[in-house]
């Protein structure tokens, strides 16, 4: 296949979207033909060829940061992006076209496909659709929900990467056709664990460990606060990521009496990641949706049991009492009684541990890609004949 794939993010651009989004066509990219059109950042090359992969990124106005998108470097994405597609439709015949996220990516490439007569298959991330922390998010906006309403209707195929998001779509912009779930993957990684002592952790600390941006939606402010609700001095939380609530976080902590029980790394490396990770006992999250959550794959990865609320993606993979801990969205005396008891229950807790070491054997990034593969193709079947 050739295929066209347009996401506004591409690492190192972005988070976990533009990740798996990498992670999926090097996967493809082994047997078909993948041209990316992505975003332009300072001191990234305009255009760059790894194997069987074309990555072209086009230029936008005023993105500041790697990790962040601006508002108006979304808005001047998607001319931006059209132009590069219509000029790279002339000059190769596209099988398909493949647009991650709604908004921005799938404007131009519905254009494209209508154009040229190419099936478009829209992939859904959750947070293009629904974020409850945003006051902009586009389920709230009457002119980016009838935009995204008609995207999604219009797109030959619409896949989401939870049940979550494909129940989100069908709530807030009427879908009423069937949604392709295909859960997302990580790409196992080798794990170099390390003594405790080089991460300057205490061997006698139970260690609670989470990992994301630090902005509002993942609700850290949760995590904290149960710090103080556990009042347990050998209880460390690990804040793994950088973000704009870093300095408020450190404050707060400050603040109720718990600093010397945080963390906060802010950036780490992949390696420094997965250390904290193989270093910690459990994974705790208090975020407020998740469209999916890699993260907690992650976590699984290294064998932690979790503790987290039952509101996200993650809900298709996590089973209370197999996986750790699901509680009720916003209950934080019960996510500090589950958090607890995980504490103390050894037995428990290595029985979450060797569940999920075995469960997110289902969650590599080449089984995700298959799905897509077999997805694409019978979308050029149904094209041609």
């Amino acid at each position: 296949m050739k295929i066209l794939a347009i996401n506004y993010e591409y690492p190192p651009l972005g988070g976990g979207g533009g990740v798996v989004f990498k992670d999926i066509y090097d996967e493809l990219a082994k047997t078909h033909e993948i041209t990316i059109i992505t975003t332009h950042f300072k001191g990234l090359d305009r255009y760059e060829q790894v194997g069987n992969q074309k990555i072209y990124r086009v230029p936008v106005l005023f993105r500041k940061e790697l990790a962040t998108a601006t508002i108006p470097s979304l808005l001047t994405y998607f001319p931006a992006s059209l132009r590069k597609a219509k000029q790279l439709m002339k000059a190769n015949r596209f099988d398909l076209i493949n647009s991650h996220f709604a908004v921005p990516s799938s404007p131009s490439a519905d254009i494209v496909a209508r154009k040229y007569g190419v099936p478009h298959a829209l992939s859904l991330h959750g947070g293009d659709l629904y974020d409850p922390s945003k006051g902009l998010s586009p389920h709230k906006l009457p002119v980016v929900r009838g935009m995204v309403r008609r995207l999604l209707h219009r797109a030959d195929r619409l896949l989401a990467q939870s049940q979550n998001t494909a129940e989100n779509a069908r709530k807030y912009y009427g879908v009423e056709r069937p949604i392709d779930v295909i859960p997302l993957g990580i790409v196992p990684p080798e794990v170099n664990e390390i003594p405790r002592k080089q991460l300057e952790i205490g061997d006698d600390r139970f260690v609670m460990i989470t990992i994301g941006r630090l902005i509002p939606r993942k609700g850290l402010e949760g995590l904290i606060e149960s710090l103080k609700k556990m009042n347990d001095p050998r209880d460390l939380l690990v804040i793994v990521g950088d973000g704009p609530l870093l300095g408020e976080l450190g404050d707060m902590a400050r603040r109720i009496g718990v600093e010397d029980r945080i963390m906060l790394t802010g950036f780490v490396t992949d390696e420094r990641k997965y250390q904290l990770l193989a270093a910690s006992d459990i994974y705790v999250s208090t975020t407020l949706h998740e469209g999916f959550g890699l993260v907690f794959l992650e976590a699984m990865h290294c064998g932690l049991p979790i503790a987290c609320y039952d509101n996200g993606g993650q809900t298709d993979f996590l089973e209370d009492g197999k996986t750790g801990a699901l509680v009720p969205l916003g209950d934080l005396d019960q996510f500090v009684g589950s958090v607890e008891k995980l504490k103390v229950d050894d037995g428990w807790r290595r029985e979450c541990s060797g569940f999920n070491l075995r469960h997110v054997r289902e969650y590599y990034v080449d089984r995700c890609a298959e799905r897509h593969q077999e997805i694409f193709e019978e979308m050029i079947r149904g094209r041609t004949s």
